[in-house]
């Protein structure tokens, strides 16, 4: 089997399983485009630490890490299992990188892991090993994570950054409570910088993507804080040298949030 290519995905809000959009449908046909993986590492936006964290539990649980929406969410369970023996496995590659990983024991699934892997993988029978960013740590740290576990991907792993191609929260809830049309100034900032993106890395141009809070257009419109993009560079890192992104998805949200993913090879 050839290595398998790496995954960025824009996972949505935790109601993505149940809402109308059409980022839930790419999710659904989302094993389509892939070998069914021997096992999953991923790399959540909503998994934030010190450095960085392995997961080692052998039955994650469910971490609702949300307030205020629909009460059925509350109820869903993605029972996949954890993979000690992966999780020392990657911790053994991260070592060797010299990023001093440690380990946390009992940790569940985040709605940035089990809201997207129940759509994508609803059997649940893909082990899933949980890996932290760290917010305070940038694009580049976020690359050599994933070029440091970038082996995995010989051994039938899929490398997966679980974030979001842009996260204005505020303008988002702003949206949705006030009920009115998107200010098309947001949107056309929104269009650039995902097109910038795209374009980045379809060159597979890393010094300017490693660079994005200055080259990019409207960083901060579309990233107040950085969290949710560094799940973008973990999967870039993690596709090997040379890597390019395939934009595999573009779809939006009130006409303005973005739910691009990409595959990269």
């Amino acid at each position: 089997m050839p290595p398998l290519p790496t995954l960025f995905i824009s996972h949505g809000g935790p109601n993505i399983v149940i809402s109308d959009l059409e980022a839930r449908g790419f999710l659904e046909h989302l094993s389509e485009m892939l070998p069914k993986p021997k096992a999953i590492v991923l790399v959540s936006a909503h998994f934030e630490t010190d450095g960085v964290v392995v997961v080692t539990d052998p039955k994650p649980e469910m971490i609702y890490d949300f307030r205020g929406f629909e009460p059925e969410l509350y109820k869903m369970v993605y029972p996949a299992p954890g993979d000690p023996a992966l999780a020392a496995h990657v911790v053994d590659l991260l070592e060797r990188a010299g990023l001093k990983p440690c380990t946390i024991g009992k940790r569940g699934f985040d709605h940035g892991a089990w809201t997207p892997m129940l759509l994508a993988f609803p059997a649940a029978d893909i082990p899933i090993v949980q890996v932290s960013i760290d917010p305070t740590r940038d694009a580049a740290w976020h690359f050599a994570l994933g070029q440091a576990l970038a082996p995995l991907r010989d051994e039938g792993v899929l490398l997966i950054g679980s974030g979001h191609i842009t996260h204005n929260l505020r303008a988002f809830f702003s949206a949705m409570r006030e009920d009115k049309a998107v200010d098309p100034d947001l949107v056309a900032k929104v269009d650039a910088f995902t097109g910038w993106f795209a374009e980045r890395l379809a060159e597979g141009d890393r010094a300017a993507l490693l660079d994005w809070k200055q080259q990019a257009p409207f960083p901060t419109e579309n990233h107040p804080t950085d969290e949710h993009l560094m799940p973008i560079f973990f999967a870039y890192g993690a596709a090997g040298e040379g890597a390019t992104g395939e934009r595999v998805h573009d779809s939006k949200a009130l006409g303005f949030f973005a739910y691009d993913s990409y595959l990269f090879h």
